[in-house]
């Protein structure tokens, strides 16, 4: 791996504290957490835009339709951690052991709403042909009952996760084994 991962001993504070909150939620460090914390201030910065587009309580986007556009568009830029990590996610908040992996080979095949599917096809746009990105496409979101507003978290999730897939792909980062089976089997209940 040409960037390895932080010590979690070695990093500041406030970073320690955030990974250390997430373990405990998840029962495991995510290696994303260590691949972005050898620097601070980007790791900073990444998580605060990560949770306000990611925890967000507006717009009529779900968080599970907020894990299915990251999964579909983290396949199509080969961002294997991505479609692992979010894919384990999603099948979680969708209650769907299927979804992700659905998704994450073709969309337009998957067994989602029309109003996903019209969702991903714009997130899908975003990825390959963000200048082609026109009125059309805006109406057909707005067919489905999204609004700009809806149509712009859409594209932010996306422009944001462009960015995570790349870095993740550069940084050689790894899904972590305990992703693969999140959403598939049931989670052992700790006595």
């Amino acid at each position: 791996m040409r960037y390895p991962y932080e010590d979690i001993e070695n990093v500041p504070d406030d970073i320690r504290e955030q990974i250390l909150a997430v373990a405990e939620k998840s029962g495991f460090v995510p290696n994303v957490f260590l691949g972005l914390a050898r620097r601070p201030a980007e790791f900073r910065a990444f998580f605060a835009y990560y949770d306000a587009l990611m925890d967000k309580e507006t717009g009529s986007l779900t968080k599970a339709d907020r894990e299915m556009i990251v999964t579909t568009t983290s396949a199509a830029n080969g961002c294997l951690y991505c479609v692992v990590a979010h894919g384990a996610v999603l099948r979680i908040l969708s209650k769907d052991p299927y979804v992700a992996d659905q998704v994450a080979v073709d969309h337009r095949h998957a067994d989602i709403t029309d109003r996903q599917r019209a969702m991903l096809d714009f997130a899908m746009k975003v990825t390959r042909e963000p200048a082609a990105v026109d009125d059309a496409d805006h109406d057909a979101l707005a067919a489905h009952g999204f609004d700009d507003e809806d149509a712009w978290d859409i594209a932010a999730i996306t422009a944001f996760f462009g960015l995570s897939n790349r870095m993740a792909l550069v940084g050689g980062m790894q899904p972590n084994p305990e992703f693969y089976l999140m959403g598939r089997v049931p989670r052992e209940k700790k006595g």
